[in-house]
C-alpha cells in the first residue's frame, strides 16, 4: 500500500510554485475525493458481500500460502493503478485508475468485514463502528498536524521504507509457518500507516502539480485504509 510519487513533467505547475489560496483549492479537491473513495469503498463492499460466491471464494484464500498469493495478486493489482494514475494526466485515466485500486481494497476487505458484519453478532456492529471512527479521527489529525505546523515529515521516508519491509517479511513467516503476529505488530502497522499519512500529506506541495489532486488522493486513501484494516483488527482482538 505504499505509494509513488506521479510522473514529473517539465509543463507541471507544483504546488509549491503556486499561491496560498490555490494550494487550499487543491487540498479541498484532494481530500473531496479522498471522501468520494470512502464512500465508493462502502458501495464496492456492500456489493461484494451479497454475492455468496465472492465472500466463499475470498474466506478460502485467507489460509496458508493462498493468502500470500491473494496478498501479491492485490500488490501486482493495485501497483498497476497506482502507476496509470500517476503516469498520465489525463483525468478519465486517472479516475479509472482510482476506481480499479478502490474495488480491490473492498475486495481484500471482504473476509475480515465478513466476520465482522456476519459472524460476530451484535458485537461486530458496534466494533466496525467504533474502528471506524478511530480512524477517521486520526486521520483527521494527522492530517490537521501537517497542514496547521507545515511541518516537513521527509525525514520519515526512510524508516516507512524499512518498516513496510520488515513488516511484509513478518507477514511471509508468519503465513509460512504459521504463528500468529498478534496484537503487538498491528499496534507498529498502524504507527507506520500513520507515519505514511504524516508523510504522504507533508510531501503534497513538493510532489504534486496542481492538477495531479486524483493521485494524490489516492494515495492517501491507501494509507487511510491500511491504517483501518490494523485498527479494525486490534478492535476484533479484544471481543
Amino acid at each position: 500500500m505504499d505509494n509513488q510519487f506521479p510522473y514529473q513533467s517539465s509543463e507541471k505547475i507544483m504546488l509549491s510554485n503556486i499561491s496560498e489560496v490555490e494550494r487550499v483549492a487543491f487540498y479541498k479537491k484532494t481530500y473531496g475525493h479522498v471522501a468520494g473513495g470512502v464512500l465508493a469503498f462502502i458501495l464496492f463492499e456492500y456489493l461484494l458481500l451479497q454475492s455468496e460466491t465472492v465472500v466463499s471464494f475470498m474466506l478460502s484464500m485467507t489460509q496458508g500460502y493462498k493468502w500470500l498469493l491473494l496478498l501479491g495478486g492485490f500488490m501486482v493489482a493495485t501497483n498497476f493503478a497506482e502507476g496509470m494514475a500517476m503516469k498520465t494526466s489525463d483525468k478519465n485515466t486517472q479516475y479509472l485508475a482510482y476506481g480499479i485500486y478502490i474495488f480491490f481494497e473492498a475486495l481484500i476487505f471482504v473476509p475480515m468485514l465478513y466476520i465482522v458484519t456476519q459472524l460476530m453478532g451484535p458485537s461486530g456492529t458496534d466494533i466496525l463502528y467504533q474502528a471506524s471512527i478511530v480512524t477517521l479521527a486520526l486521520f483527521t489529525g494527522l492530517t490537521a498536524v501537517v497542514l496547521l505546523t507545515k511541518k516537513d515529515f521527509s525525514f520519515l521516508k526512510t524508516g516507512l521504507t524499512i518498516g513496510f519491509f520488515i513488516a511484509i517479511g513478518l507477514i511471509i513467516a508468519g503465513t509460512i509457518f504459521g504463528f500468529n503476529l498478534g496484537l503487538w505488530f498491528s499496534v507498529g502497522m498502524c504507527l507506520l500507516a500513520g507515519g505514511s499519512i504524516l508523510y504522504q500529506t507533508s510531501n503534497l506541495v513538493k510532489k504534486y502539480g496542481v492538477e495531479d489532486y486524483i493521485p494524490a488522493a489516492l494515495g492517501l486513501f491507501a494509507s487511510l485504509m491500511l491504517l483501518f484494516w490494523y485498527i479494525l483488527r486490534i478492535f476484533m482482538s479484544r471481543d
